[in-house]
């Protein structure tokens, strides 16, 4: 099962839309690169691929990945948490105090 926290959820959203301005086909995929993930914008699932359709965005997840999408520093970088990983980042506020 994939799950995201909310920050990782806005950040999937805001590129699904752009990606759907360009090509109204367009959706996101989760995928095995090595032994990281990789997240990338396509037209079609791979083999096998999981259809996970959210309010505010789909994504095809390749079989057989677990866990929950979030978000780490440098530049609002992806991630896949393993499951019942409790570790989770946390939004920084860019504006000065």
């Amino acid at each position: 099962m994939i799950e995201f926290t909310d920050w990782a959820a806005r950040i999937l959203a805001r590129s699904f839309d752009a990606s759907r301005r360009f090509n109204p086909d367009a959706k996101l995929r989760l995928a095995r690169k090595g032994v990281e993930v990789e997240f990338a914008i396509t037209d079609e699932p791979g083999v096998g691929d999981v259809v996970v359709e959210r309010e505010d965005f789909t994504i095809y997840v390749e079989r057989g990945l677990e866990g929950t999408v979030d978000v780490v520093e440098p530049h609002d970088r992806l991630v896949l948490r393993p499951p019942g990983s409790t570790e989770r980042s946390v939004p920084h506020d860019p504006r000065p105090a």
